[in-house]
């Protein structure tokens, strides 16, 4: 069976992210396409509900408007764990059975980042500025810069895939 896979969102770093994992682990791919929809939330989500709720429904109005066999959403934030704000990301999976979901990495910002989103900036733009840079969110993202580049937001997104992709794997046996 020809699986068509279909992703909420244009983010070169997101897609790359799918495609990896489910190139590596789905047999026959017909064809994965990214889908611009909206994530229903915060152009900043502030917490894991809200993050997880945007990967959500990004999943599902994916689905809806590709007619795909998998949709994906993935979503990135950022969480107060106690007096420190950290980068969050979600992920969800929605197939016309179920949506599955699976939750990522998470580092703590610095100062002057935290200052610009608490002040109403998206995380995007703000590092940009901070990195002197174009299109931050499309590479290295926030995870990139402040890994000192180990990690880059594609590969920040991989684990999180690969828990959608496994579940979806179990479930489908059952």
């Amino acid at each position: 069976m020809n699986v068509k896979i279909a992703v909420g969102t244009k983010n070169k770093a997101k897609l790359k992210a799918v495609e990896t994992v489910v190139n590596r682990t789905l047999i026959e791919i017909s064809s994965i396409t990214g889908y611009d929809v909206d994530s229903g939330v915060s152009a900043q989500p502030f917490s894991d509900e809200e993050t997880r709720l945007g990967a959500i429904n990004r999943a599902k109005q994916t689905l809806q408007t590709s007619r795909a066999d998998l949709a994906f959403g993935l979503e990135g934030g950022v969480k107060w764990i106690g007096k420190e704000l950290y980068l969050c990301n979600w992920a969800a999976l929605a197939t016309k059975e179920h949506t599955y979901t699976a939750a990522g990495a998470q580092i703590p910002l610095p100062i002057e980042i935290v200052q610009s989103l608490i002040a109403g900036e998206e995380l995007g733009p703000v590092m940009d500025r901070y990195t002197k840079e174009q299109d931050t969110r499309q590479h290295a993202g926030a995870i990139g810069v402040f890994t000192d580049g180990l990690i880059d937001r594609a590969q920040m997104f991989e684990p999180i895939v690969e828990m959608l992709v496994g579940q979806y794997r179990y479930w489908s046996k059952q």
